[in-house]
């Protein structure tokens, strides 16, 4: 009986051996855990803070961009308005430049008649102006 009580008793020396052995790895790998949770909560902290930033830098684009928004539609009523307004001058300068041409077509027999006055238009004085410079030598082309 005695073997027996000492094989039992080696049987539990190794199994407490063994549980021992185990439970050191155990308490390692916790600990090894530990250290990982806490890196780990900083990390997820700074996730945190950095997907706070990032929403609020997207707050801002979308109000910069409604701002720009605002900005362009302002500018495509101005553009509208001022489109009409080069449309109506542009219509009203070709309807001028119509009169404007058959007033010529009209006054062009009246100058043939006139021409020995034409002819007779003399030099500007040297103290005029280029206006009045270029309008001479107009009158002199149109002949």
């Amino acid at each position: 009986m005695r073997g027996m009580e000492w094989t039992l008793e080696l049987v539990l020396v190794v199994l407490l051996l063994a549980m021992l052995f185990h439970a050191i790895r155990l308490e390692r790998a916790l600990g090894v855990l530990r250290r990982d949770r806490a890196a780990l909560e900083q990390l997820v902290a700074e996730f945190n803070a950095s997907t706070h930033l990032a929403e609020t830098g997207i707050q801002r684009l979308r109000a910069a961009a409604d701002g720009a928004g605002r900005q362009i539609e302002a500018q495509l009523a101005k553009s509208a308005s001022i489109k009409d307004d080069l449309a109506f001058l542009t219509e009203r300068a070709d309807r001028l430049a119509d009169r404007l041409d058959a007033l010529v077509r009209e006054a062009r027999p009246l100058a043939r008649e006139h021409e020995p006055r034409a002819a007779a238009v003399k030099p500007p004085p040297p103290g005029s102006s280029q206006a009045e410079r270029d309008i001479l030598q107009a009158l002199r082309m149109a002949r």
